[in-house]
């Protein structure tokens, strides 16, 4: 049985804990807010430019002369899945559903004959993947631990390291694995093929892909060959985005839970101090009492 000595500074140590826990929570849910607000505010210019990049593939037939983002490489065999992840911790298992999608995705691609190799936005996704398929697997990382926001030109550097890994005949194609920001209580993560871009389906009737009367200048295929390389970056800026907002929310929510831990600690544990004091009391009056009574 711990003595009081010790309790008394167990429920110290626990008392600033708690504090720190709140503090962190307070300060996530403020930067809640504003990464939330960027997300959103993300979202329609690369839904739509995405869905306008679609639709031009669905225009154009494939061959030598088309871009090489489009065309692909002729093969499927080669996948690289780029894991945007978080560089810290303390939020819950925010960087854990995402390692936990990667790896089912990497699992069935490697069930399939692929060959399946990772490129690492951020620290906390290479431990497990680094000893579930070995660090030859990992062939890039881009540190994000100075990164207080992400802006655009990050998004443009990690395009650019993945499109030229692409160009130059490392993979075939790229997957890129994020959290989807839904709520403060709901993160879905998930696994998106960026390139080569899937062109859009034959029977989609959205706003962008309608068959309407529309003539394009020069043509489609030079217009895409600008749009690619921005549609990729504009896609890994709003993965960037929504992780951000889904790591303050999965944050928040963490360190509300551990404050509330902490509470029930600290009563658990003045609970039995007190009633160890209390015994340690009636101890010292049944010893003074007893002696008393033997003079």
């Amino acid at each position: 049985m711990a003595s009081l000595k010790a309790l008394k500074l167990r429920i110290g140590s626990v008392k600033s804990t708690q504090k720190i826990t709140k503090a962190m929570k307070m300060v996530a849910a403020a930067k809640l807010r504003r990464a939330q607000s960027n997300a959103e505010h993300g979202r329609p210019y690369s839904a739509r430019l995405s869905d306008v990049v679609a639709s031009l593939a669905s225009r154009i037939t494939v061959g030598p002369q088309s871009p090489k983002l489009i065309a692909g490489t002729g093969s499927d065999q080669r996948h690289l899945i780029v894991v945007a992840a978080s560089d810290r911790g303390l939020a819950g298992a925010f960087n854990t559903n995402i390692v936990r999608t990667v790896r089912r995705a990497a699992d069935e691609l490697i069930a399939q004959g692929k060959d399946v190799s990772f490129y690492l936005v951020g620290r906390k996704g290479r431990p497990v993947i680094q000893r579930l398929y070995g660090a030859k697997a990992i062939v890039g990382q881009y540190d994000t631990s100075e990164m207080k926001n992400p802006s655009y030109a990050d998004a443009q550097a990690i395009a650019a390291e993945v499109m030229h890994r692409f160009n130059s005949g490392q993979c075939d194609i790229v997957h890129l694995a994020y959290s989807n920001f839904r709520s403060v209580l709901a993160q879905e993560p998930t696994v998106d093929q960026i390139i080569p871009v899937k062109p859009a389906a034959a029977n989609d009737s959205g706003p962008v892909t309608a068959s309407a009367a529309v003539e394009y200048e020069p043509d489609e295929e030079d217009i895409l060959a600008a749009l690619l390389p921005r549609n990729i970056a504009v896609q890994v800026y709003r993965a960037l985005l929504e992780n951000q907002a889904g790591f303050y929310g999965s944050q928040m929510t963490a360190m509300d839970n551990a404050t509330r831990n902490a509470g029930d600690m600290i009563n658990r544990l003045s609970i039995q101090y007190n009633r160890q004091r209390q015994a340690a009391i009636t101890t010292e009056l049944v010893e003074i009492i007893s002696g008393a009574e033997a003079l």
